[in-house]
């Protein structure tokens, strides 16, 4: 079992800090849930480094928890009702999202507010080169994540009742402008040189044209639960980072795992694709173009930069909740640890297609 696989992997008790009333949320779901049923068990799952998720288990079903954590938060960070907003939705589309039960947005319950949903049966899988699945099989899951991409891209948000869901258009300004803002007012977690040259050089560098589709946000294969056996997405997870957007802004956010070293994050540079039974960047690429209507995609590299920045902004304010002492995951220091190097690989991307 890789590192990532048995450090993430299932449920622990609940950890301090996070505990939740039982009773109350009983009471809650007694009013709110249909057909709930205790008593409750509460453990928490090892994984999910903003939004603690707690999996409750009853006699007749269990259900998963996301909640806000405890503690001082960004004003725009945590968005449970976003999640279950966007949940809700694609699940009546028949897009593979669980189903949801009910949204809390009343602190009094357990201290934050929260969403219950129903707990998918299946795997998660932590790591990209994904060692659990024998060789042959592996191509098949790569293209179960690109088709449910593709899937997700080409629903219609009106249709889904998402048109409300984002503002339409200059996604790229409006994020890197978001990102950058969230970065530089994260005193705590302090500035570093090739951040700084990032939030410069990626306004101006914005490639033209524009399209809107509803976007994941933070699409990997950790946030999906597969099939116990087979070679399909039964749910994506993780939607709090979700709204209206660019496509290709998502679809690179997902391909930068081509192009990202494994002591990063789950990257697969440095690894022989085709013996360990995995596409290429180019075909991954070609498949999703196929799904989409695509003849290509020739702005990749900025795309690519673009996400690496955001990612690294990302991790720079889970850098910011550990100073704080408001991370909810117990791997959140090792996560913050690789801040400095991923900004160095956003820039060096960067640098690739004209920076200077």
């Amino acid at each position: 079992m890789s590192d990532r696989q048995e450090q993430f992997s299932g449920t622990s008790a609940v950890r301090a800090g996070q505990e939740i009333d039982a009773d109350r949320l009983t009471a809650w779901m007694q009013a709110n849930v249909e057909g709930f049923a205790g008593p409750l068990t509460i453990e928490q799952f090892k994984g999910g480094q903003s939004n603690p998720t707690y999996k409750l288990i009853t006699p007749g079903q269990n259900y998963v928890l996301r909640r806000k954590p405890p503690g001082q938060l960004l004003p725009s960070a945590h968005a449970v009702d976003r999640e279950y907003k966007v949940i809700t939705a694609l699940h009546a589309q028949g897009f593979p999202a669980a189903r949801t039960f009910g949204l809390c947005q009343d602190n009094d319950v357990i201290g934050t507010w929260f969403y219950i949903m129903d707990c998918v049966d299946g795997r998660v899988i932590w790591d990209t080169t994904f060692p659990s699945v024998p060789i042959p099989e592996r191509r098949a899951y790569f293209d179960a994540m690109n088709q449910t991409m593709a899937e997700l891209h080409m629903i219609d948000p009106v249709a889904a009742g998402l048109g409300d869901f984002g503002k339409p258009g200059n996604y790229f300004a409006r994020q890197i402008g978001r990102w950058s803002k969230q970065y530089l007012e994260d005193t705590d977690a302090g500035r570093y040189p090739a951040m700084d040259k990032l939030v410069e050089w990626l306004p101006a560098n914005i490639p033209a044209g524009d399209e809107v589709s509803i976007v994941h946000g933070d699409y990997r294969c950790d946030n999906m639960i597969f099939h116990p056996t087979e070679p399909k997405v039964l749910a994506v997870l993780d939607w709090e980072l979700s709204t209206l957007g660019h496509p290709l802004a998502d679809f690179s956010y997902h391909l930068m795992m081509y192009r990202m070293p494994p002591s990063t994050t789950t990257g697969l540079v440095g690894n022989d694709l085709a013996a360990m039974g995995l596409p290429t960047e180019a075909e991954y690429v070609d498949a999703y173009c196929r799904r989409t209507g695509r003849d290509g995609i020739p702005d990749i590299d900025f795309y690519v930069a673009y996400n690496m920045f955001r990612l690294a902004g990302i991790i720079h304010g889970i850098k910011g909740r550990v100073i704080r002492g408001t991370a909810t995951s117990a791997h959140a220091k090792k996560s913050a640890e690789g801040f400095e190097a991923l900004a160095d690989l956003a820039w060096d991307q960067a640098q690739k297609i004209g920076a200077n």
